[in-house]
Order: C-alpha cells, then structure tokens, then sequence
C-alpha cells in the first residue's frame, strides 16, 4: 500500500487540552498494566495454594476476573491514542484528502456517539450496583460496584480519548487515518 504514516501516535501539537488527554490515556494505560501484573501474581498465588498447599481458594479466581476486565477497560484510551486498534486503511488510503477528511471526520463523530451510548449504560449500571448494593453470589460476595466502576471509567477515558482524536482532526494538529498526502 502506498500512503506513508505520519505517526501511529495520536499527535498532540502545542495545543494544552491535547496534552493533558494524552498524559491521562498514558496514565490509564500505566494503571492498565500494573492490573494485569496484579492478576498474573494473584494466579501464581493461587496456583501455589492449590497446588503446593492443596488448600482451596476462595476469592482469587473472582479477582483475577475482575481485574483483567478492568484492565481491558481503562486500558482502552492508551490503546486509543497510540492507534493500537485494527485499521483497515484501504478506501482511506484511495480517497482524495477532501473525502479522506470527511470520512475521519464521520467515523469520528460515530464513534463518539457509540462510546457515549456505552459509556452512560456503563454508569447507569455501576450506579445501580452501588445504590442498590449488590454483591456478587460467590462465597466472596464482594460488592459489585467496585468492579462494575471500571465500565465509566474505561469508556468515559475513551470517550474523552476521542473527543480529543476529533478536536487534533479539526485542528489539523493530526491527519485523517494518519496518511499524509
């Protein structure tokens, strides 16, 4: 394919909202994988009390679930801003740069839209969990709303990822799909 990438980064330019949704993405992703790396010692744990101690577990496996769904979750605004996802480049890449522009523009706006549907069921979700205190029913029972938060959390964090992917779009701080002409 012909069409040379500016950066798989999303650029940030001078501009200060930019900046501070790039360190916050960066920071969820940090936050990411110090969860996965709590998950994987958690199993080794669990692993050693079932196996070398032959005692049972009661709320490991529980955990690890949660937590490699948060990690997923928070994860995905750095995943975002370093233009991680699968991008099929094709019909951007044959495009004019007008039309190229507008198509970066309406899948955009789309996928704003989409993350903001998710994004409030997320945080109507974990507000139930949290009003209404429902726990899990595993021996643990652990409170709901605290794995539940990683649902707002994660897509407001992409929410706002996007948000800024258009304004840098709009700026022409960052090009469409990232091709030059």
């Amino acid at each position: 394919m012909s069409g040379s990438i500016v950066s798989k980064v999303a650029n940030t330019g001078n501009n200060p909202f930019l900046k501070a949704v790039a360190l916050i993405s960066t920071i969820a992703g940090s936050i990411s994988v110090s969860i996965i790396i709590l998950a994987v010692l958690i199993t080794c744990q669990m692993i050693f009390v079932r196996f070398v101690l032959n005692h049972s577990t009661i709320w490991q496996t529980e955990v690890i679930v949660y937590l490699v769904v948060a990690a997923t979750l928070i994860g995905l605004p750095y995943v975002q801003r370093l233009r991680g996802h699968v991008n099929v480049d094709l019909i951007p890449l044959v495009l004019s740069s007008k039309l190229r522009f507008a198509l970066a523009i309406f899948t955009s706006i789309l996928s704003i839209a989409i993350i903001s549907v998710i994004f409030g069921y997320g945080l109507e979700y974990w507000y139930l969990a949290w009003e209404r205190g429902w726990r899990s029913d595993t021996v643990w029972g652990v409170m709901l709303w605290k794995p539940y938060l990683a649902l707002p959390v994660g897509f407001g964090l992409l929410l706002l990822q996007l948000i800024a992917d258009l304004v840098a779009l709009i700026l022409g701080i960052d090009k469409p799909f990232g091709i030059e002409e």
